[in-house]
């Protein structure tokens, strides 16, 4: 593991503290987990809990109508 060194107001380092301890964190790994999700966003999973709500309010809609009318609207 390597080391970086930043420079942060000490009020955002305090409050940083304050919420890393709260949850059963450490700065360190909540930087980590930042600058992980800034490089390389998470993909989007297919079975999330919006798209289980709305399984099946689609089944019968033509896509090629859906596209249609996309391409009119952002024109």
């Amino acid at each position: 593991m390597a080391k970086l060194t930043l420079s942060v107001d000490e009020a955002v380092i305090a409050r940083a503290k304050d919420y890393a301890r709260l949850h059963g964190l450490t700065v360190s790994k909540m930087v980590e987990t930042y600058l992980d999700t800034v490089v390389e966003p998470p993909v989007a999973s297919i079975d999330t809990p919006v798209l289980r709500a709305v399984r099946g309010i689609l089944k019968d809609v033509d896509l090629d109508d859906y596209r249609e009318h996309l391409a009119a609207k952002y024109r």
